[in-house]
């Protein structure tokens, strides 16, 4: 990769390529620095705001999601950064000359005949898909990260509007519970393979509540009937008590380094964080066992009914619960009590909630029923804590 020329008025770029066949056309295949790339895509991606010409031809409107180009910038970062598919990229021919012989392709801006810019060194490449990347790439904070790319050069707008379809719209997605699923085979430690492995640990122990009800895989498992939830619902709420940024964690440990202990505040949040710091995994389990065993004995007709309708056994159930873990969790701490079964049953046995009120007409599908669950039962067990400490951290 060679670049002959760095102004505002001139710019080019000339790369090693590969020229590819296929039944849409010619392309060629390369391998850019990223800030190269990040130079001659369109501006509008950096604005995240604008019209596109793919947009409006269409009939959408795609705006870059600034939390995924966040997570995307903490990503580069980490020792085991990859992206391994291409950047998608259209170019005109005008910007464009392929050598034959030495098998490189230039790319260059545009300037009329009184040298005045036609097509500027950043609208040299539309980008088709991968403009999370880029953005996200602007967060490398050094080093060299070079991205492989496709260059279609003068693609009518049609055949791009065809290939985005394909790469976006007919593209079938990885299950959240398949990517939770694959940390088992990391050989690093990280929050999100802990969290893993206690779901798996729960699904498989007979005496579990949750035994044979986690869908391992997101999607029923042969052979197995009343499955109620999903790994990755399991996971992320259980993530939230590990590790304020799993990212971070896990790309420490994977450079042989250790996460920090949490401060007295963080603590009150991350309730698991120590336990988890220091390697154990089984002592999270057995409180999670514990605590949905008293829910369980508290409303077994309720926990135990998986048919439509009924919601304690499922997403939003699990979840609301998983907030009311919490502050039961803090107030077992304080208690003198040994078991933590009967601290969490007494606790929940404040309730007067009965089995037939845990339906989805009382606590809504959503968010919004998952918080109203946490509330009903909160305001019943501690109705004279006003503290913040107790209340689930930005859930208040």
């Amino acid at each position: 990769m060679k670049q002959r020329s760095i102004t505002d008025e001139h710019y080019e770029i000339v790369l090693p390529c590969i020229k590819v066949q296929q039944p849409l056309g010619v392309f060629f295949v390369a391998s850019i620095d990223h800030k190269f790339l990040r130079e001659i895509t369109f501006s509008d991606i950096r604005r995240m705001t604008g019209d596109r010409e793919m947009d409006t031809y269409l009939g959408i409107q795609r705006e870059v999601d600034k939390n995924r180009v966040k997570d995307l910038k903490r990503y580069v970062n980490t020792v085991d950064a990859c992206f391994p598919t291409s950047v998608i990229l259209a170019v005109s021919g005008e910007c464009a000359e392929f050598n034959e012989g030495k098998n490189t392709l230039t790319l260059r801006s545009v300037h009329d005949e009184n040298d005045e810019p036609i097509i500027n060194r950043m609208e040299i490449a539309k980008v088709l898909d991968g403009q999370h990347r880029i953005e996200g790439l602007g967060g490398l904070e050094g080093g060299t990260f070079q991205i492989n790319v496709s260059i279609f050069v003068d693609m009518d707008i049609a055949d791009q509007a065809y290939l985005f379809s394909v790469v976006n719209l007919a593209q079938t997605k990885v299950k959240k519970s398949l990517v939770y699923d694959l940390f088992e085979y990391s050989r690093a430690r990280s929050p999100q393979k802990s969290a893993h492995n206690i779901a798996i640990a729960l699904d498989q122990i007979p005496s579990s509540p949750f035994y044979r009800r986690i869908k391992r895989l997101g999607s029923a498992t042969p052979g197995r009937t009343g499955e109620t939830l999903t790994q990755a619902a399991f996971v992320e709420a259980l993530l939230e008590y590990l590790s304020k940024d799993p990212i971070a964690d896990r790309d420490l440990y994977q450079r042989g380094r250790r996460p920090s202990k949490p401060s007295s505040t963080e603590a009150q949040k991350l309730i698991f964080r120590e336990l988890f710091l220091e390697e154990e995994d089984m002592k999270i389990a057995d409180v999670l066992i514990s605590f949905f065993e008293a829910v369980q004995k508290k409303w077994p007709a309720a926990w135990n009914n998986p048919d439509r309708g009924y919601i304690l056994p499922k997403t939003n159930g699990f979840k609301g619960l998983m907030r009311l873990l919490r502050p039961a969790y803090l107030s077992a701490l304080r208690s003198e009590r040994v078991s933590f079964s009967q601290h969490f049953y007494d606790l929940l046995d404040k309730s007067k909630l009965k089995d037939s009120d845990f339906v989805n007409t009382e606590f809504l599908p959503g968010t919004g029923g998952e918080a109203r669950l946490f509330r009903s039962l909160y305001d019943e067990i501690f109705p004279l804590d006003t503290s913040n400490h107790l209340l689930p951290h930005s859930r208040i």
